[in-house]
């Protein structure tokens, strides 16, 4: 078995590095850092990891089989690059990248080389989002209707980038894995209360087109902690609050059923409302970090396309990027159409 390299050991680096630790599929774990006190505070939580204080000998090391960037997202292109042409697996920290440039290149160069490169989008892999794609793939769910997603609290405030980069990518990320769809037309709105002039209140309108559309509102400003999301279809609808700690997730049998009251007025519709059941499925409970790393593992050593892959990430960055130029001019709508992205 070979070794993994962590780069940077902030504030999520040491949960990376303690779950390829317990995971058991790596000799080795080592953590990379230049702050040498924060690599021993990290060695004294976790026993048995080793450190480097130099990324050039860490990537020069044979035995490092792969690496994981959880560093700030201005660094992460350049980090990842240097790994995958030193011939390393990359898994790497959401925003994939700064810029979608960056992260088409990652994505080229993984695929010249037949390496793996992963984005963290960690919450593809709890139980709570696995099973709203289990029951929005059923048939009884029906046909995509809207997404409606929040998460807010009060701070973090981001010194690098605006609450849409920074809060975003996660819902993001999920609701392109649920839709199994990229985003077609990106529309934003915010506002910025601080010097910094980068939004801390904003909302993102993605539309996803056959009229599915998701709105998705992030706020550094909320004086009460929110991470909630209603996906609707046009049989069901799931309406998921992760702050829930035992039911996550409630399925409702509810919706609207419409006909037309004769061929001579098709404006004239009768709307009726469909009351069902309601229940809450059980859900997995196993650590979202802990299945990302094995099927990290899994995707190096037997050449799998990883769930959350290198184009994955670039659609969020794409948006991310899209999010931005509509912000700069009033909310305007903008086009993202093979990798490029255009005012409407």
């Amino acid at each position: 078995m070979g070794c993994v390299a962590v780069i940077g050991v902030g504030y999520w680096g040491p949960n990376l590095a303690r779950n390829f630790m317990s995971l058991g599929a790596f000799e080795h774990v080592i953590a990379c850092d230049m702050d040498a006190k924060r690599l021993s505070a990290v060695c004294r939580q976790l026993p048995g990891l080793q450190t480097s204080t130099s990324l050039t000998d860490t990537l020069a090391r044979p035995e490092v089989e792969a690496v994981i960037v959880a560093t700030p997202v201005r660094t992460h292109h350049m980090l990842a690059k240097a790994a995958l042409l030193a011939g390393k697996h990359v898994l790497i920290e959401k925003p994939m990248t700064y810029t979608s440039a960056e992260a088409r290149e990652l994505v080229e160069l993984a695929a010249q080389r037949g390496l793996t490169l992963m984005v963290d989008h960690t919450f593809i892999y709890t139980g709570a989002v696995e099973k709203i794609i289990e029951v929005t793939s059923r048939p009884d769910f029906g046909d995509f209707f809207y997404v409606d997603s929040v998460r807010v609290n009060l701070g973090l405030f981001q010194h690098d980038v605006d609450v849409i980069w920074d809060l975003a990518p996660h819902d993001l990320s999920i609701v392109n894995r649920v839709l199994n769809r990229r985003p077609r037309v990106v529309r934003s709105v915010g506002q910025s209360h601080t010097d910094s002039g980068k939004a801390d209140v904003a909302y993102l309108h993605v539309d996803y087109g056959d009229r599915i559309n998701a709105t998705f509102h992030v706020n550094w400003l909320s004086p009460t902690k929110v991470r909630r999301m209603i996906i609707a279809g046009s049989k069901q609808m799931v309406s998921w609050d992760d702050l829930e700690t035992a039911e996550k997730i409630r399925v409702y049998d509810k919706g609207i059923e419409t006909r037309s009251l004769g061929p001579e007025d098709q404006r004239r519709l009768q709307v009726g409302y469909r009351t069902g059941d309601v229940w809450m499925p059980r859900i997995d409970t196993t650590e979202a970090l802990q299945k990302m790393a094995r099927h990290f593992a899994d995707c190096c050593r037997n050449g799998k396309r990883p769930i959350t892959a290198g184009e994955d990430g670039l659609d969020v960055v794409l948006t991310l990027e899209a999010s931005d130029m509509s912000l700069a001019h009033g909310g305007r709508p903008v086009a993202i159409q093979d990798g490029a992205l255009s005012l409407l």
